[in-house]
């Protein structure tokens, strides 16, 4: 089942106690779509500027994202300038400039219109909606958001989530969308806008999901260095989505806590390196090997009477 993404493309500049990058490939589409391509086809609607170059497509390119849907037009690519402290879960942004991002207005390809799986990355909730009318007849859409869009367009906010069956949000903004401090009360009030699966993510402390009436929490996968965070929760999404777009294809139905845990394998991938460095050198054995790893640490028996 492809996956149709729309999300941004950025060039980052990220400094954390590991060391700096300039102008490396980012941005929530991106992360997201090289995530997904391990377990399914993906198509990236995106826009970037002149100064986005063919190095910077070609790890795009390599992993197989289909690149009909990313316009290139006149002007400066998005770009992000973040610096992480010693507390890796909460960067601190030194500059945004949207540049061509601002005035991007998604078209889907005509050929994606009939795309089964869909999701609505960080981007403007106006933007995510024009996407979701274009593609009606999608049978899974998840949708992710972020704090400013909460704060500054709220009923677009949940008019998205509305429509979608899976919401992927953070503590910060499960809590500002809806003003509960308890995740599993806050979870519930999303679902009660449409969403049958909420999954929220916690960084270093992990997921927590409910699908349906059962509720499913997880750690983080524990790593001795974390090296640059940024696009962690998209690759988590990527890895969550990827394998639930696969095992709805092969079974008609896919297990939340299998897709929780391997976006959090992805997930713990991502942070080895910064960019996309370490999942371009991923390999599905080393997926399997750490997921394998991952349910023996988290796995345990009853205790005999």
């Amino acid at each position: 089942m492809a996956i149709l993404v729309v999300g941004s493309v950025a060039l980052d500049t990220v400094r954390t106690p590991a060391g700096e990058r300039r102008d490396v490939l980012g941005g929530s589409g991106t992360h997201f779509s090289v995530a997904a391509s391990f377990f399914a086809p993906v198509r990236l609607l995106a826009v970037v500027g002149e100064d986005f170059t063919e190095e910077h497509r070609r790890p795009l390119a390599e992993c197989g994202v289909d690149l009909a849907g990313l316009a290139r037009v006149p002007g400066r690519t998005f770009r992000w300038v973040g610096e992480y402290g010693e507390d890796l879960d909460n960067p601190r942004t030194l500059a945004t400039e949207l540049n061509v991002l601002g005035t991007f207005d998604p078209v889907v390809p005509e050929a994606w219109a009939n795309s089964p799986v869909v999701f609505l990355a960080n981007l403007d909730p106006d933007l995510q909606w024009r996407v979701l009318e274009q593609v009606s007849e999608a049978a899974l859409v998840a949708a992710d958001t972020m704090n400013y869009w909460i704060a500054s367009k709220p009923a677009a906010v949940r008019r998205v989530l509305g429509r979608a069956q899976i919401a992927f949000l953070n503590e910060g903004e499960i809590r500002q969308l809806t003003g509960r401090r308890n995740l599993l009360e806050a979870a519930q009030d999303v679902r009660d806008l449409g969403p049958r699966t909420v999954v929220v993510k916690r960084g270093e402390h992990g997921v927590l999901a409910l699908d349906g009436g059962q509720t499913f929490a997880l750690p983080a996968y524990p790593l001795r260095r974390v090296v640059d965070p940024t696009g962690a929760g998209d690759a988590f999404a990527g890895g969550f989505l990827g394998l639930a777009a696969r095992e709805h294809e092969r079974r008609g139905r896919f297990d939340v806590r299998q897709a929780a845990a391997m976006g959090s394998v992805i997930a713990s991938f991502q942070v080895e390196a910064f960019s996309l460095d370490r999942l371009r050198a991923l390999r599905h054995a080393d997926i399997g090997e750490r997921y394998e790893a991952f349910r023996r640490l988290t796995g345990f028996e009853p205790v005999a009477d």
